[in-house]
């Protein structure tokens, strides 16, 4: 059996599986007695809008390679999630399906519980268009408060090309912006964002001739995983980190960025500046 062969009896197998595993009633069809469980075929190809004669040719391996658009169609029919979509096209058609991008708020407890783990190490959450989702007290006190800011200006080009905080923070602020410019573009188009990042690069080049400019380049840059960062605290002075990025486990649109502070003394001293941070807090909490 050829390679091909081989791709769409998996494909006819998973199909035939995932079919199985639905609850007719859940769908409305008659709960009548049933020869196997699940859905019939006819009633996929019917959620489907496609041929009952192509999906049973689909799960017996010879209905040639359904397009993406059927696919789609046949993954919102059997309601399988993000991975199983993927994993469908997979077999299908031998390639991951294009990037979609779902815009979703916030993370979850656990998610959140993670960064406040790293104390005294910032660590933020960005979304695949930049903006900032999660944060822990380190990220407050060294690079951004973002919690004073509202949910829709939390985003990582809107401080560096509109706040002077972030010009002040940088050696070299234009070969950063450039950086951060061009990675920018290669997630949101990565993510099949787009239609997404519209609203925000409009308003950013109405707003700073700089990252006009910088856009019309239309480089891009390449995002490693890992890299050393050096910034001006206002307070603490000159401050190295390495800085680390990793994707969140079921969460395509979100990436964990963690600033390990690059000696002890550093670390040291971002948590001493916490803890006074803290102590202001609770005397002024005592005085209200």
């Amino acid at each position: 059996m050829d390679d091909r062969a081989t791709r769409e009896n998996r494909l006819g197998t998973y199909l035939k599986d995932r079919r199985a595993k639905l609850d007719p009633v859940a769908f409305r069809f008659a709960s009548g007695p049933r020869r196997t469980p699940g859905l019939r075929r006819e009633e996929v190809a019917q959620r489907a809008n496609i041929s009952p004669a192509w999906h049973t040719w689909l799960e017996q391996g010879r209905g040639g390679a359904p397009s993406p658009g059927v696919l789609d169609r046949i993954a919102r029919a059997l309601m399988l999630t993000d991975v199983e979509r993927e994993h469908l096209f997979l077999l299908a058609l031998g390639r991951p399906p294009e990037a979609r991008y779902l815009a979703r708020d916030g993370v979850t407890p656990r998610l959140q519980r993670v960064l406040d783990a790293l104390d005294p190490t910032p660590a933020i959450i960005r979304s695949a268009i930049w903006d900032v989702v999660a944060w822990n007290r380190a990220a407050t006190v060294m690079l951004m408060d973002y919690g004073s800011l509202p949910p829709g200006q939390r985003n990582i080009l809107r401080f560096m090309f509109l706040d002077p905080r972030a010009r002040a923070a940088q050696y070299d602020w234009e070969s950063v912006a450039r950086f951060v410019v061009g990675a920018f573009r290669v997630d949101s188009a990565r993510a099949g964002a787009a239609t997404e990042v519209e609203p925000l690069v409009e308003d950013l080049c109405r707003l700073s001739p700089e990252f006009g400019a910088m856009w019309r380049e239309n480089d891009v840059r390449a995002h490693h995983g890992e890299a050393v960062k050096h910034i001006r605290h206002p307070v603490l002075g000159p401050l190295a980190f390495e800085y680390s990025a990793f994707s969140v486990d079921g969460r395509t649109d979100l990436t964990m960025l963690v600033h390990n502070p690059a000696t002890p003394a550093d670390a040291e001293r971002i948590k001493s500046l916490m803890v006074a941070g803290s102590s202001r807090d609770s005397i002024e909490l005592s005085r209200a």
